[in-house]
């Protein structure tokens, strides 16, 4: 069996946000077991697994990314759509844009202190679009 759903996160300020009550929310009934492929749909953001529980890491995340791709680096090219834009397509090909997560008992087979992330490297990047496909 594989279904296939997709939907919008609203939006979201730069950083990095716990989404997985939002994804969970848009799935539809998960099988016994199975996995769940999540794909997001846009080149200045991005999804990953991690911390879902103390703050702090959400925003030391956005910190180091900030650091380590900033804005305004003399050697990009691409600037048509603002100067956080080709940083962001960058940061997007470090954490990814697809994840996949085992489906056990028909939930989310996620660790104690596992959750989603959405990775959002745009100022003000707007709904994001993710593909949910579900298969079991």
């Amino acid at each position: 069996m594989v279904k296939q759903t997709e939907f919008s996160l609203p939006p979201f300020k730069r950083g990095f946000h716990l989404i997985t009550s939002i994804v969970e929310k848009e799935l539809p009934e998960l099988p016994e077991t199975g996995v769940l492929y999540l794909f997001i749909k846009h080149t200045s953001a991005g999804l990953c697994i991690n911390e879902n529980s103390a703050k702090e890491v959400l925003e030391d995340f956005n910190i180091f990314f900030n650091k380590l791709v900033p804005e305004g680096d003399y050697l990009y090219k691409h600037y048509e759509e603002g100067k956080d834009d080709m940083p962001g397509h960058i940061k997007s090909v470090l954490t990814g844009s697809s994840i996949i997560i085992p489906i056990k008992n028909g939930e989310l087979n996620l660790g104690t202190w596992q959750g989603i992330y959405l990775c959002e490297f745009r100022n003000n990047g707007g709904a994001r679009k993710i593909s949910a496909t579900v298969i079991g």
